[in-house]
């Protein structure tokens, strides 16, 4: 089943989740900033996206720019970071079985979903 990690203040998520609603496929939303991914979760869902574990991070985010911006940081400490503050994870996502994508451009959805 298709899911989405979705924030509800987000215009590209709410995008995204009119656009997978519109599409008439069973779905499954995960509010992420509720109940936050743990960090074999995202160990997971960054192998699912097939990026570097620092691609996921929002690095605008004030919690980055003041903890973690410039400083020498390892992958790991990267995906604690995003466990301990999921609002630094970038939205909205799609997981499609053990596929995922970071669907910011709802034109890379069509050969996605």
């Amino acid at each position: 089943m298709l899911q989405i990690l979705h924030n509800t203040r987000c215009r590209k998520s709410r995008n995204c989740l009119a656009f997978i609603t519109e599409s008439k496929l069973e779905f499954e939303i995960l509010n992420y900033l509720e109940k936050p991914l743990d960090v074999e979760e995202l160990k997971t869902l960054i192998k699912k996206l097939n990026i570097k574990p620092i691609e996921l991070v929002r690095q605008k985010e004030a919690v980055w720019i003041e903890h973690y911006k410039g400083k020498s940081i390892t992958d790991s400490d990267v995906i604690k970071a995003l466990a301990n503050h999921p609002i630094l994870i970038e939205r909205p996502i799609l997981i499609n079985g053990d596929k995922a994508i970071i669907s910011r451009d709802l034109d890379n959805l069509n050969g996605f979903i």
